[in-house]
């Protein structure tokens, strides 16, 4: 007797989550057993954090069939309050009429939250990729409370894993798998520059900066636990890029409270200093970002790709400040303070060190395959008890 395929929910809120659940996507297309349908949220409707929708409906293999916009403006916390409230009311009603078998959450944004909340309510097994990591600022907090509702979990490495099982986790719910986002790095040309390159032509705010020699990239989120501090730790970071003068591309964060801080001063700094050598994205889909990351002199700010993509590419990290608090990571890390000259010592330290060997702790490039197989058979078990 023909089984139906177990329908599989995945929903894309920003432009991290495109990189991390594409190869998943493909993984569960490629399954007879598998039938994925993919929702679009929050930020990644809005021009303004890449146009996330459009890229997802060219690149994906499976079509959308859900936009759900619950973000408040305003990147305050209370927006975020309003709008994790929101997006509780918008999945709420798209898990109901649509009615998959399993709901894929993905990490710690704070989206992902009212997301595991309502599938959880309404009797839909939750499986959780990337729990278990430490990090700073609410995603820490937000991280280890879906946890506590996911069904099944996807943790990147052995100490994610241990951790959940300290959480009160069953270890028969768990399986190791590594980070899905390096299952699309490790299929690329990390050699070609030019779509970077044609993009600051088109995109983006700025002068064109040259990626022929050394380059910074610098990505730096708003700390929500800090938010009255996001304006000042900007400046502090853009007083060192103005200390070293090396071409930089500046990738806006994430629409978290306190961006708008950032972006702002990285907006002034452009129309009132004219520097010729920084270039101003939005947002970068993954297939140009890890070869502007690989070929890299070094990544500066406090995005989690400097503790994981840039470790399997071998990329000098100077991480600032405390997002990545207590986050495993490798000898390509140096952390910092918000500190001008703190921040302008580490940068040339890394840049006379150079690239780091390639770090594979967070997975080979075969994640989404561990996911897919495991999806298949599993057995959900509604009713949850702590180990302990």
């Amino acid at each position: 007797m023909m089984v139906a395929p177990r329908r599989v929910c995945l929903t894309i809120t920003t432009r991290g989550n495109y990189g991390k659940l594409k190869s998943v996507t493909e993984a569960l297309v490629r399954s007879p057993y598998l039938e994925p349908f993919v929702v679009v949220g929050g930020g990644a409707l809005l021009e303004r954090y890449g146009g996330v929708i459009e890229l997802v409906r060219a690149n994906y293999a499976a079509p959308v069939s859900w936009e759900l916009p619950y973000l408040v403006e305003g990147e305050t916390p209370l927006a975020m309050a309003k709008s994790a409230a929101l997006a509780a009311v918008e999945f709420s009603t798209m898990l109901h009429q649509a009615q998959p078998d399993v709901v894929l959450v993905l990490a710690d944004r704070y989206e992902c939250l009212p997301m595991a909340m309502a599938a959880t309510y309404l009797n839909i097994p939750v499986a959780h990729i990337e729990g278990g990591e430490v990090t700073g600022s609410v995603d820490e907090s937000i991280r280890h409370a879906i946890t506590k509702l996911a069904h099944f979990h996807f943790p990147a490495t052995e100490d994610a894993a241990r951790r959940i099982v300290a959480l009160g986790e069953e270890k028969a719910c768990i399986e190791v798998v590594g980070s899905t986002s390096l299952d699309v790095i490790a299929k690329l040309d990390l050699e070609d520059l030019r779509p970077v390159v044609e993009a600051q032509g088109s995109g983006g705010m700025g002068p064109v900066v040259s990626l022929e020699g050394p380059y910074l990239v610098v990505i730096q989120h708003a700390v929500t636990t800090e938010f009255d501090e996001a304006r000042r730790q900007a400046e502090a970071t853009l007083g060192a890029i103005r200390d070293i003068q090396l071409p930089t591309i500046w990738i806006v964060g994430n629409m978290d409270a306190g961006n708008n801080a950032i972006f702002g001063a990285v907006q002034h700094f452009l129309h009132s200093e004219h520097p010729n050598y920084l270039h101003l994205f939005s947002a970068l889909p993954i297939e140009r970002y890890a070869p502007l990351l690989k070929n890299a002199a070094c990544l500066v700010g406090n995005s989690s790709s400097g503790i994981r993509e840039s470790l399997f590419l071998g990329t000098p990290t100077v991480n600032i400040g405390n997002r990545q608090a207590g986050r495993e990571r490798g000898a390509n890390v140096l952390d910092v303070a918000h500190d001008r000259a703190a921040i302008v010592a580490a940068i040339r330290q890394q840049l006379a060190h150079g690239p780091y060997p390639a770090d594979f702790r967070f997975g080979d490039g075969k994640a989404a395959e561990r996911i897919a197989k495991r999806l298949e058979s599993v057995a959900f078990r509604l009713q949850k008890r702590i180990t302990f």
